[in-house]
């Protein structure tokens, strides 16, 4: 398990949380320590190249019972609308249902398939009942791709549902999740720490804390240089720390370590909502944004959180949709939990509930 481990038992005491953790996203279920997680399948290939090594590639053996029988649709079965405002393709099946939504200008794409629960029970908040899974296009979505050779079996295999989706990879960071490490001992998934602990910061852990710290090995960033991970923050993301780990590294979005990236994820909250790539959503007007009809699970949400910086971003989140009590709720990465995490600790992980990240709710990004 995490080096904060202990840490977290010690809180979870103080909390008087007793309930085992049911992180529904899969079918197996392993139990480690008292906590029952149930993640998706492993992936079926590499994602990215690291300066020293690559995360697994490995096979899944898994037939999930799906909603929808997409594996034996060709995407010529389905129809393609077209919608405005942000410029989008939808694909319905015969039935007339919704089975993807394709945003022009941008790579993340949802398709909808069985029904799963993703939660953390150990903590407070509600769990988010969802037939939405986020995956991301080799390249941004083009009124007319869906011509392209590729695309119908790139579709296809996305509904099948065999692969983890983008929502599935996050959850696999979150507190009590155990380890999983690839051919080369380095520990892709787990239980993720926000940063370590420092009493004179405004928060008490320290930031800057990226997804090559989380896994301990160096990252090449071509002409930008390589980026050697510290000791002390092993195994610890920052809030975009976290998003560069499941975007990035995981699901094979381009990373930069500069501040102006355009086309790749730059390192902070405030540059991948400013100068760094996707479609904007909902524009930053420094008040509190209300358009929660616009986001889709998936979309990168923003917050200004700290008063002392004045009217500058400082806080990314993934949205993941609407929970059993009917909020807007998000994933992040937080120093109060101390790491990746969906619930109510050190303020509701929600949108539209009054509270502090929902006072500090700003704007929104589709990758």
């Amino acid at each position: 398990m995490t080096r904060k481990k202990g840490e977290r038992d010690v809180r979870r005491a103080r909390r008087g949380g007793g309930k085992a953790a049911e992180i529904t996203v899969l079918a197996v279920v392993i139990a480690v320590s008292g906590v029952v997680v149930t993640m998706l399948g492993d992936d079926e290939e590499p994602q990215q190249t690291a300066a020293v090594m690559a995360p697994e590639g490995l096979t899944v053996n898994r037939q999930p019972q799906a909603e929808f029988a997409a594996a034996n649709v060709s995407a010529g079965d389905f129809t393609y609308e077209r919608i405005a405002d942000p410029a989008r393709t939808v694909v319905r099946d015969a039935d007339g249902r919704v089975r993807a939504t394709l945003t022009d200008g941008a790579r993340t794409v949802v398709t909808y398939g069985a029904r799963r629960r993703l939660a953390e029970d150990q903590f407070p908040g509600a769990a988010v009942n969802t037939t939405a899974y986020v995956h991301l296009l080799p390249r941004p979505w083009q009124q007319g791709m869906r011509s392209e050779p590729w695309f119908g079996d790139w579709l296809r295999k996305k509904m099948s549902g065999r692969q983890p989706d983008l929502l599935a990879i996050g959850m696999q960071y979150v507190d009590g999740v155990p380890d999983k490490r690839d051919a080369n001992g380095v520990r892709t998934r787990g239980d993720a720490s926000f940063g370590p602990l420092n009493p004179e910061s405004r928060i008490g852990r320290d930031q800057q804390n990226d997804f090559y710290d989380y896994l301990g090995i160096s990252w090449d960033f071509g002409a930008e240089g390589v980026q050697y991970p510290e000791r002390r923050r092993y195994g610890a993301v920052d809030c975009s720390g976290y998003v560069r780990l499941v975007y990035g590294y995981r699901g094979g979005y381009p990373l930069s370590s500069t501040a102006t990236a355009t086309a790749a994820l730059p390192r902070r909250a405030h540059e991948i909502g400013t100068v760094g790539p996707g479609i904007q959503i909902i524009p930053d007007r420094q008040v509190k944004a209300t358009a929660y009809g616009r986001l889709q699970p998936g979309d990168l949400l923003f917050f200004d959180n700290d008063p002392t910086t004045g009217p500058r971003l400082d806080h990314v989140g993934i949205y993941l949709g609407i929970d059993t009590e009917g909020h807007h709720r998000f994933l992040s990465s937080r120093a109060k939990v101390d790491g990746p995490t969906m619930s109510d600790v050190g303020g509701a992980s929600l949108l539209d509930s009054g509270g502090l990240y929902s006072r500090a709710f700003r704007s929104a990004k589709r990758l």
